[in-house]
């Protein structure tokens, strides 16, 4: 006798006895995708390939035999009628059984977890011979059963010719797909070089690393057998597809015009990639040695090393637009090889402290103009030192300094009475005193006043007051982020500035739009150059015509980013009026689309003559402006910046 493992069929009865070790409450765990415990004899059939979908095929092949012998012999007849009706009653037990838990063996060609579908009349038909008394045999599959086997394996086939890139990414899902052992036929490969029979032709052959498992298992087929099934024993498996490495899904493309570099920006270029072999920059001019500085900057490449080729003793003027590399000796050369500076910028300066500083307060007395981004080591009583010594300090400008106090800004204004530009920008102490102090200056002292984004916000009278004190000889004025500010300040406070070129309003929340315009309207002020009145979502299309009716023949840079409700009309007054303008931010004013992108760029038409638009804009922010399409026209030398349509998502 064959023993099992070779066997290529198995009776009925070893299906039916494993049948009964398993539980009724199999179905539910088959439908959640949940696979219990299995009893020992199921999983040695299921390592051999034996698997009820094989065996209901065996079934629906074998039926005609066996239809054809029971109708041959008087056999068949006489087993029925000793069976007598009590063999019927367990058939139709066990076949409502079934069917109440949703699994019935019988109909082993349909998934788990679908209910059956509706008996037609064949079925019932099957189903009231499968309740009469009958031999002990599988119920015969029906053809609705037939015809969704094959519906099943088309899809299969299907889904495996025109499956997408990320399905072969995809796994099956292990619960619900068949074992893998049935594909490959359910023992291990025979070693190599032993012999075997061919599963199909019956022939012997020899085992090599390329015989491959018969379809459907058990058993293995040889060369000739698995080259005739259409299968090429020697094709190397696909290599498995790479995910890509997560990155940014999008890419964000403007509309920037691409020019050839000049002579001059190449050799820049070079020399900033080579910079650490460059012994000396020689005789290139002021302007181009700060352009290999904006360069470097962009790379952070000035470390303590290469700064030193910017270094001279007849230097009057050094910028260094990102400085943070330079450690607090480098700051300390910095100043011995560059003794005669009256203007000096350091950008992220955060290593600058108390021990460096030192030396800018002894070492360069001729610094009439300092501008430090960052100078967060250095503390107040280095700052009152520096104002000591530095009487004639007409430029005093810093942001982020947290150790600024008032008694600084006391040392500041006593000492340094010739003061013209002073910033004080993000200084975490600004408080009403400040101003108090600021004030004592005169009202011919200062021209450029920077007081954005304290921690707290400065009140309505004091800024008042102090406008009243130094308005009237400011030229350039930023009070953003002063959120306590309202339509007061700007009627009561403004109104003393009468020389204003630059104008920073921006994120002053309390202001409203007929605030804004009724100030504009009787501000006697010149035409503005520069308005930054962004993130004030209260201000609408009044305001920006007051706007545009005041400065906008002279404006050349205008930021209303916010402006949600601000009318298409109000916008269109923008090309009507802003000839000047060179850069403008419209971003997230909502109405803003092609056709006023258009009336901007080109003017609008009236009676068949092009009048208005921005000739000279240069720059065009439209971030958060959706209506805004691929579409809205371009013109030379303009970068627009925001197009929604422009982001590729990979």
């Amino acid at each position: 006798m064959r023993s099992l493992k070779t066997r290529p069929f198995m009776d009925a009865s070893i299906l039916g006895r494993d049948r009964i070790l398993q539980p009724t409450v199999m179905s539910r765990s088959r439908q959640n995708n949940i696979r219990g415990p299995t009893s020992a004899l199921t999983e040695f059939l299921r390592e051999s390939g034996i698997t009820p979908t094989t065996i209901a095929r065996r079934a629906a092949q074998q039926q005609p035999q066996q239809d054809e012998q029971a109708q041959a012999g008087p056999s068949t007849e006489t087993q029925t009628n000793d069976a007598g009706p009590s063999s019927s009653r367990p058939s139709r037990t066990a076949s409502r059984n079934r069917r109440a838990s949703g699994y019935g063996s019988d109909n082993l060609d349909e998934d788990d977890g679908e209910p059956e579908p509706e008996q037609d009349g064949d079925d019932e038909k099957a189903e009231e011979l499968e309740e009469s008394p009958a031999p002990a045999k599988k119920r015969k599959l029906t053809k609705a059963a037939e015809a969704k086997l094959k519906a099943q394996e088309k899809k299969k086939k299907g889904k495996g010719k025109k499956g997408s890139d990320d399905e072969d990414y995809e796994d099956d899902d292990p619960y619900t797909s068949l074992s893998k052992s049935m594909w490959s036929s359910g023992s291990s490969k025979p070693p190599v070089g032993s012999f075997e029979n061919c599963a199909r032709c019956e022939k012997q052959f020899t085992v090599t690393k390329y015989t491959m498992a018969a379809n459907p298992p058990p058993g293995w087929l040889c060369h000739v057998c698995a080259k005739a099934s259409g299968q090429d024993p020697f094709k190397k498996p696909a290599a498995p597809r790479k995910r890509k490495a997560p990155g940014d899904k999008r890419e964000v493309i403007h509309f920037v015009e691409n020019r050839l570099p000049s002579l001059v920006n190449m050799c820049i270029k070079i020399v900033t990639q080579y910079i650490d072999d460059v012994e000396s920059l020689g005789d290139i001019g002021a302007l181009n040695v700060e352009a290999i500085a904006k360069a470097m900057a962009k790379n952070r490449s000035l470390t303590p090393e290469n700064a030193r080729l910017f270094y001279n003793t007849t230097n009057t003027k050094l910028i260094f637009y990102d400085a943070t590399n330079l450690t607090s000796s480098a700051l300390e050369s910095l100043v011995y090889m560059n003794p005669n500076l009256t203007s000096l910028r350091l950008d992220f300066c955060g290593q600058l402290d108390d021990k460096s500083f030192k030396l800018f307060i002894t070492s360069l007395p001729a610094l009439q103009r300092i501008e430090l981004l960052g100078p967060f080591l250095v503390r107040s009583p280095s700052w009152k030192a520096f104002a000591r010594a530095h009487p004639n300090l007409e430029g005093f400008l810093i942001n982020q300094s947290p150790r600024f106090d008032l008694e600084c800004m006391h040392a500041l204004v006593t000492y340094c009475r010739g003061l013209k530009a002073l910033r004080l920008r993000e200084i975490g102490k600004m408080s009403d005193a400040f101003l108090e102090e600021i004030g004592d200056l005169g009202p011919e002292a200062l021209t450029y006043l920077d007081l954005s984004c304290p921690s707290e916000s400065c009140s309505d009278t004091a800024m008042i007051t102090l406008m009243s004190e130094v308005g009237g000889s400011l030229t350039h004025l930023d009070v953003s982020k002063h959120d306590l500010l309202t339509d007061s300040f700007l009627s009561e406070g403004l109104q003393h500035c009468t020389k204003l070129e630059s104008l920073g309003i921006a994120h002053l929340l309390d202001l409203t739009d007929k605030g804004v315009a009724d100030f504009f309207r009787s501000w006697q002020n010149p035409a503005l150059v520069e308005l930054d009145a962004s993130r004030n979502p209260e201000l609408k299309g009044d305001a920006l015509e007051a706007i545009m009716k005041h400065s906008g023949l002279r404006l050349e840079k205008l930021n209303i980013n916010g402006w949600e409700n601000v009318e298409e009309n109000g916008l269109r007054d923008i090309g009507r009026k802003g000839k000047e303008l060179v850069k403008l931010d419209v971003g997230f004013c909502r109405n803003v689309d092609d056709f006023v992108v258009k009336a901007w760029l080109e003017g609008e038409d009236v009676k068949g003559v092009k009048k208005g638009g921005c000739r000279n804009l240069k720059e065009l922010k439209v971030w958060g402006c959706n209506r805004v399409t691929a579409q809205c026209p371009k013109k030379h030398g303009l970068t627009l910046y925001g197009v929604e349509s422009h982001v590729i998502r990979r």
